[in-house]
């Protein structure tokens, strides 16, 4: 079985890729077959449908994760909740998020991309209609989870969908609207929790799972899922849609097949055998980022916002909650453009650079305060750090570990491995939200000091272990990790 299945790898990686005489990776470049490249030939106006469509989920996930920042004072008021019951709901998101994230590539393995995305638009759905017309505390909290599993399942199945369907030159900026949209539904979310109640917040929430159940009757499925799954006339057929009807796509859909029916003949994927030599490079690569994201601060500063401008001395959280909603959409529309441009590395390590800044200045603006320094500077030096560390986090590591975690993994562990990787990254979420709020009450300035620690960490594990995925086809990376796997 062992030698049966190192064939395999080598028979999937020797097409792909060339090793030299220092030992350095290049991918093989035939000039006869690049013209058959049918991303320079097509059409892509299914493409960009689409991933419009698929992004509604995105925008869900950002109104989702940022409904609590500007709703804290009014929740808690009008349900006389206290804080370890607020803590409570703000955190029980990621809950229902990290069991969203453990089904959710069995769920799209099964039923497909497009099934899963209405599934997850679904309990989104119920969970905004439950807190909108929340009495107590229990109704609320069961709402919350309700959107915390919905958003789970997008937080996978939507950048593997868009990671499935875009041509290689253009899939790192169609994948970054995950994250786009992401930020423009947690900006929209900002700023309408300045002006609406936190009911009728509620119910707008309902709007991107509505258009995306739509939506969906309009695209076609993934067709690397339906290859997969041996739907060869449907596979065919989606694949010239999302290329154009006069494209040609022999190419492209005889290197998808011949590389996922090899794919098929390994064994099965359980969690356990992700840990293996072979598959523990994608693992390790794919849940760091995740870790390194949440616990460098993401759900902290992105679900009390509010809280911790009030802290730092505004009179009010609103109006560092309207400047960040305002400029937080600019950054990421950089961000998309240059996935594409600048590599999935470069972006990844100025944005923890960024991040360590951001953070650092937060904490450092909090050690002044306690010690009654520079009073007058606190708030803006606050709101400076948020600024920092959010356009940071939306210029790379925020859209970035989206990205790679969905081009990373085989097509055999990725529903196993994606899940894992979105469990962590709530995980992460769940502990950075619930913790938040008792660590600002041991020290405000050692909070943030923590997180600035962690993102100093993540600019080394990017540095020594991510690999570079710019403009290569999903077959090509995944080959390159299963050969440094079995070569390291």
């Amino acid at each position: 079985m062992e030698y049966h299945e190192s064939t395999l790898q080598q028979d999937m990686t020797e097409p792909l890729m060339q090793q030299d005489e220092k030992g350095n990776i290049s991918f093989e470049e035939d000039d006869d077959l690049t013209p058959r490249n049918t991303s320079q030939n097509g059409s892509l106006g299914v493409v960009w449908l689409s991933t419009t469509v698929a992004v509604w989920g995105s925008f869900q996930f950002g109104c989702c994760v940022h409904y609590s920042s500007p709703t804290q004072t009014a929740i808690r008021k009008d349900l006389k909740l206290s804080l370890a019951e607020y803590s409570v709901f703000a955190s029980i998101l990621a809950i229902g998020a990290m069991i969203g994230g453990l089904t959710s590539g069995h769920i799209s393995n099964f039923i497909g991309r497009k099934g899963t995305m209405r599934v997850a638009a679904i309990f989104c759905i119920i969970g905004w209609l439950a807190i909108s017309f929340a009495e107590g505390v229990l109704l609320l909290d069961i709402g919350r989870m309700c959107t915390g599993y919905g958003i789970g399942v997008f937080s996978y199945v939507v950048p593997v969908f868009i990671a499935e369907i875009a041509p290689k030159d253009l899939r790192g900026g169609f994948a970054s609207s995950n994250e786009l949209m992401i930020q423009v539904g947690g900006s929209i979310t900002y700023l309408l929790g300045t002006v609406l109640t936190w009911r009728m917040l509620a119910l707008v929430g309902l709007i991107p799972s509505l258009m995306l159940i739509l939506g969906m009757f309009f695209v076609p499925e993934s067709p690397r899922w339906l290859v997969m799954v041996g739907q060869q006339r449907e596979f065919e057929a989606s694949l010239q849609r999302l290329r154009g009807k006069d494209a040609d796509i022999s190419f492209e859909a005889s290197e998808i097949q011949e590389y996922t029916e090899k794919l098929q003949q390994m064994p099965k994927i359980r969690i356990l055998d992700l840990f293996q030599k072979r598959y523990l490079h994608s693992v390790i690569i794919g849940v760091g980022l995740m870790l390194f994201k949440q616990f460098g601060g993401m759900s902290a500063i992105g679900s009390y916002a509010s809280a911790t401008l009030e802290l730092a001395g505004f009179s009010s959280g609103k109006f560092g909650t309207i400047v960040i909603g305002l400029c937080q959409i600019p950054v990421t529309i950089i961000a998309v453009a240059l996935m594409d441009r600048c590599g999935r590395r470069p972006l990844l390590l100025v944005s923890s650079v960024g991040t360590f800044l951001g953070t650092f200045l937060i904490g450092l603006a909090f050690y002044l305060k306690d010690h009654e320094l520079v009073l007058k500077l606190i708030p803006m030096m606050v709101l400076a750090g948020v600024l920092i560390y959010l356009w940071s986090l939306a210029s790379g590591i925020g859209s970035a570990s989206w990205v790679i975690m969905s081009e990373i993994f085989p097509l055999n562990v990725k529903g196993a491995a994606g899940s894992l990787a979105i469990w962590a990254n709530w995980f992460g979420s769940w502990t950075v939200s619930y913790t938040f709020n008792y660590l600002i009450s041991w020290s405000s300035s050692g909070t943030f000091f923590l997180y600035s620690a962690v993102s100093a960490a993540a600019i080394l594990f990017v540095a020594k272990l991510v690999p570079e995925t710019r403009r290569r086809t999903l077959e090509e990376i995944q080959a390159h990790m299963l050969f440094s796997n079995s070569h390291s």
